[in-house]
C-alpha cells in the first residue's frame, strides 16, 4: 500500500497521532525529479532511521530555481506519487520553500536524514533540528548517481 500524500496540516495530525504512540520520526527531502537507485537507498536507508519516515517532495518552482530552466520534468505530484509507492515511506508531503528549515521547525522530526553529499557538519538545516532536541543523520549510499548527470546521457553528445 502507498503512503498517503498529505498536506502540511494533514501531516501534522498524522504525525500527532504517530508520536501518541510514542513512534519515532524521520524526516527526509528532495526534488526526486527523476528517481534511481540513489534515491531509494536514500529512502530506504532514512526509513531505518526511525518508526515513521515523512518525505518531503520539493515543489515544481523551488525544483526550477534548484536546478534551473527545463526542470522538473515531472510534476510534484507525480513525482510524490512515485516516493509514495517506496517501501519505508510512510508519508509525503510537498513544499514549496527552496529549504526544507521552516517545515522542519513546524513538524519538529526526531531526525533529519541526508544524503552521502552531506557531512553532519554541513547540513544546511543542522542548527533548526538541534534547536528543538532533533539529531541529523547522513544516509544512503555514496553520491555516485545524479539526476542532472542521467538527464544529460539521456540528451545525448552534443
Amino acid at each position: 500500500m502507498n503512503a498517503p500524500i498529505l498536506t502540511e496540516p494533514e501531516l501534522g495530525d498524522a504525525l500527532a497521532k504517530e508520536r501518541e504512540q510514542r513512534h519515532t520520526i524521520a524526516f527526509a527531502n528532495g526534488c526526486f525529479d527523476v528517481l534511481h537507485v540513489g534515491h531509494v537507498r536514500y529512502l530506504q536507508d532514512a526509513a531505518r532511521q526511525a518508526d515513521v519516515l515523512v518525505v518531503a517532495v520539493n515543489g515544481d518552482e523551488s525544483v526550477r530555481l534548484l536546478k534551473g530552466e527545463g526542470r522538473p520534468v515531472m510534476s510534484a505530484r507525480e513525482r510524490a506519487e512515485i516516493i509514495a509507492a517506496i517501501r519505508g515511506v510512510s508519508f509525503v508531503t510537498i513544499f514549496d520553500d527552496v529549504s526544507p528549515a521552516a517545515l522542519l521547525g513546524r513538524l519538529k522530526p526526531d531526525v533529519q536524514c541526508k544524503g552521502t553529499d552531506y557531512t553532519a557538519d554541513s547540513v544546511p538545516e543542522a542548527e533548526v533540528v538541534r534547536s528543538y532536541g532533533g539529531r541529523v543523520a547522513i544516509v544512503g549510499d555514496p553520491k555516485d548517481h545524479s539526476t542532472s548527470a542521467i538527464l544529460e546521457k539521456m540528451r545525448g553528445p552534443k
